[in-house]
C-alpha cells in the first residue's frame, strides 16, 4: 500500500515560531529565586519544551507543578513570563512566511502544544501567526506534556488526519520524540537552541524557518 501523502503540518510554538526559550528559563529561574530556590541557568534551559508537569519535578523532585509550594512556583513563573518578557519576544526567522507558505500548499496547519490557552494565544500573537492559525492543542486536550506523544496525537485528530500523512515542526528533542511516539514523521529547527546531535531523531534539521522554507521543494513537505 502507498504510503499517504503529506497533508497536515503539526506546529510547535517555542522556540520553532518565537524566539522565546531563553524567555521561559529566565521566568523559571526567578520564579525559583522568590520562593528560596537556587537553580542554574543552564539546568533549566536544556529542559525548555518539556512541560512544567515534567520539568519541575526534574530540576527540584520534592516538588510537582500542581501542589503546594510547586503550584506557587509554577504560578509565578507564568506571571513573571507574561509581564516581563512576553511584550519584547520576536519571532524567529521566516515564521510567518513559513506557515502562509504552508497553507498556500494546502496543507493543514495545526498547533501542537501543551501550553496554557492564555499563554499560547500570547506567542502566536508573538510570533505574528495568530490570524493563520486556529487550530491547536492546550494543556487542557493532553494527560501528559511532551515528550509524551499526548500533544501530537491531539493535534492530528483536531486535523482528521492519519499520522503518517503528517510532519511535526519542532525545535526540542522533545519534540521529536513526541512526534516518533505519535508515528509522526519530525522535520526541527537550530533556533531553540539545539544542536545536531540532540535533534538526531529528525527526519530532516534545518536552521529557522526561513531556512525550511527556502529548502521546501526538497523537504517532506514538497509531497503535499
Amino acid at each position: 500500500m502507498a504510503k499517504p501523502t503529506i497533508q497536515g503540518v503539526l506546529l510547535d510554538v517555542d522556540g520553532t515560531l518565537v524566539q522565546s526559550n531563553d524567555a521561559h528559563t529566565h521566568a523559571w529561574v526567578e520564579a525559583y529565586a522568590a520562593f528560596g530556590y537556587t537553580v542554574a541557568f543552564a539546568q533549566v534551559r536544556r529542559l525548555i519544551g518539556m512541560g512544567g508537569d515534567r520539568l519541575m519535578p526534574t530540576v527540584t523532585p520534592d516538588l510537582q507543578a500542581d501542589e503546594g509550594v510547586g503550584k506557587q512556583i509554577a504560578d509565578r513563573r507564568k506571571t513573571i513570563f507574561l509581564e516581563q518578557y512576553a511584550p519584547s519576544l520576536q519571532p524567529t526567522p521566516g515564521a510567518r512566511e513559513l506557515v502562509e507558505a504552508l497553507q498556500q500548499r494546502g496543507l493543514r496547519t495545526v498547533i501542537s502544544s501543551s501550553a496554557k490557552r492564555d499563554e499560547l494565544d500570547t506567542l502566536l500573537r508573538a510570533a505574528h501567526v495568530d490570524d493563520l492559525l486556529h487550530e491547536a492543542t492546550t494543556q487542557d486536550d493532553v494527560e501528559q506534556s511532551k515528550p509524551a506523544p499526548d500533544a501530537v496525537q491531539v493535534a492530528v485528530k483536531k486535523i482528521s488526519l492519519p499520522p503518517d500523512a503528517c510532519v511535526m515542526l519542532g525545535d526540542t528533542p522533545y519534540d521529536v520524540e513526541s512526534a516518533q511516539r505519535a508515528g509522526v514523521v519530525a522535520i526541527a529547527v537550530r533556533c531553540g537552541g539545539w544542536d545536531d546531535a540532540a535533534l538526531a531523531g529528525a527526519h530532516a534539521i534545518y536552521d529557522d524557518p526561513a531556512d525550511l522554507l527556502a529548502h521546501l521543494a526538497q523537504s517532506p513537505l514538497a509531497t503535499g
